[in-house]
Order: structure tokens, then sequence, then C-alpha cells
């Protein structure tokens, strides 16, 4: 399943080559898992709305959706390499339409005459000449639209924002490319489970998977068995650089490419030539050359080196 650094990587790729861009047409499949409302829904909110912007939310990718007030001219293209010729806007979205690329998901940007590859699910065709296309074969991913204009009984708007506007999508956990230590080490604070399993737990952190979990743990030195509460300070704070470090250097490396991930264009990551522990099961220790362990931690499973990690 992509993690923080994939999808980091596909919505900073896809917002570079469509932001400013208008959604013309919006086409979806038959298959109903990747819808968490009607494709009809999508369908109606997306055709005429202008992609102001496009961000990661934990290991969700947010198009952030507004109407434009400069019409943009069907005809005029871009080359594939530049974003649509709009000004961009910090006006506050009154959509946005929210993509989950569960084990298997891709967000694509290509041309109209690109192959449509199979399990394609959704092709939104812009103003630009392009496409946006959303391809899972194992359909767990999810594709949600958000009226932020319609609140349905959610909850009161955000302070400082627009009253009619609903909030906006949040992740269920905290960021942990700019979490504090203090608000890191309170994540962790008498919890009796492993930390490895805590460092999974989506509420706590959003982004974190099994690959950064296992090369974050390794860094840190720390065992993936030890009880997330009784970490000391230190190793905790150990802990928090150590996880931004590698989340930050797999970002800049384009992520990891151990199964079907690809990033806005269809390019492999690179990350995986650099993995320390995950997936190295036997091989050398990189430090120490003793054999990489794997375990099973919260069913899932779990890389490092007996030696170098305490």
């Amino acid at each position: 399943m992509p993690e923080l650094p994939e999808v980091e990587t596909i919505a900073r790729g896809v917002d570079a080559r469509v932001r400013g861009d208008r959604i013309l047409h919006a086409w979806f499949g038959s298959h109903r898992e990747p819808f968490k409302n009607p494709p009809s829904i999508q369908m109606q909110g997306l055709e005429g709305r202008t992609i102001l912007g496009v961000e990661r939310v934990g290991k969700h990718i947010v198009c952030n959706l507004g109407f434009s007030t400069t019409p943009q001219k069907k005809s005029a293209r871009k080359p594939a390499s530049q974003p649509a010729a709009q000004k961009s806007t910090a006006q506050w979205p009154s959509a946005q339409w929210i993509v989950h690329l569960g084990m298997t998901g891709r967000l694509l940007v290509t041309t109209p005459d690109a192959p449509v590859a199979p399990h394609t699910h959704a092709r939104l065709t812009l103003a630009s000449g392009r496409e946006l296309r959303f391809v899972d074969p194992r359909r767990f991913g999810r594709l949600e639209f958000r009226d932020l204009a319609d609140n349905n009984g959610m909850d009161a708007p955000v302070p400082g924002t627009p009253q009619f506007l609903a909030p906006r999508f949040l992740a269920p956990g905290a960021e942990p490319l700019s979490i504090q230590p203090a608000e890191f080490a309170a994540l962790f604070r008498g919890r009796r489970l492993a930390i490895k399993a805590a460092l999974l737990n989506q509420t706590l952190l959003s982004g974190v998977g099994n690959i950064y979990a296992d090369e974050g743990l390794f860094r840190a030195a720390i065992r993936p068995r030890r009880s997330a509460g009784r970490l000391t300070r230190v190793e905790l704070e150990r802990l928090r650089l150590a996880l931004r470090e590698v989340l930050q250097h797999a970002i800049r490396l384009g992520g990891s490419s151990v199964s079907d991930y690809v990033d806005a264009e269809g390019v492999r990551g690179f990350f995986q030539l650099e993995h320390r522990v995950y997936q190295r099961t036997g091989q050398p220790c990189l430090t120490c050359k003793t054999p990489i362990k794997r375990i099973t931690i919260a069913g899932r499973s779990t890389h490092y080196c007996p030696h170098c990690q305490h």
C-alpha cells in the first residue's frame, strides 16, 4: 500500500500538472467498490469545477476545487511538463475530491490518446487537453466527492473560514513531518502495545505504514516489539527525527516501488534501493552484517536487525 512518501510524491506531481485546470467532463466505471458516494453525485459535483490545488492529507490525495473566475479556453494546451496556464488562487475550496489509493491505486495525468489501462475507474477530462485517471486493479482504493457548501449535519465550520463552508477533509492522526517533540512523546505515553503497532495506528500518526515504520525504527536503533509506553523521551525523540528523515529522503527519491506504485507520470520510485531492513530477511545488516530478522506484529511483517536495534 502506498505510504506517506508515495502519496506525497503523487500529490505533488498531480498538483504541478493540473493546478488551475478546469474539469470539463467526468467518466466513472461500473464497479461500485471505489466509490464512497455514487458516481452520479461525483460527476455532477466535479464537472465545471476548477482544481485549486492538490495536496496530501495523511494517506489521502485531496483535490481542492472551486469555480473559476477567469474562464479557460478549451483549446488551450500546454506541454505535459507544465501546469495549465491559469492564475493560481488562494480562494477557499467549495468542494474536494478525495482519492485513497488503497493497495494498488494509481492517479495519473495523461493525454487523451494515451492507452486506457485495464481497471481504470475514473477519467476526468480537463480544459488543458489532459486527463486525470484513477486506476486500481484490486479495487481497494476509494473516491469521494465532498461539497463543502453543503454541511449535511457535519460539524460547525472551522473558525476563520467562510461560515457557509463545511470543514475540509483532515487526517485522523498527527502529521509525522511536522509533529513537535512534546506532542510526539504524548502519543505513546502509557500505551502497552508494541511501538511498531503504535506507528501503524493511523489515529496516532497519519501516513506511516509498514515500510517506513521498519526503516524509521532501524535508524532510531529501537526494536519493533518494545512497548511504546516504556520508551524514554530520548528514544522517542530519536524515533521522531529518524521517521522525519527517512520520510523526507523517500519523498526526494520518489517513494518506494515495491509493488504497483508509480508517480503521476507512471514513473517508479527509487527509495526501495535504500531500504536497510524492509524485505531484507536473512540478508546481512548494512551496518553490522548480522542477518535481518522477520517477525509479525499486529498482523504485519516486520523486519529488524537484532544487533543494531535494542
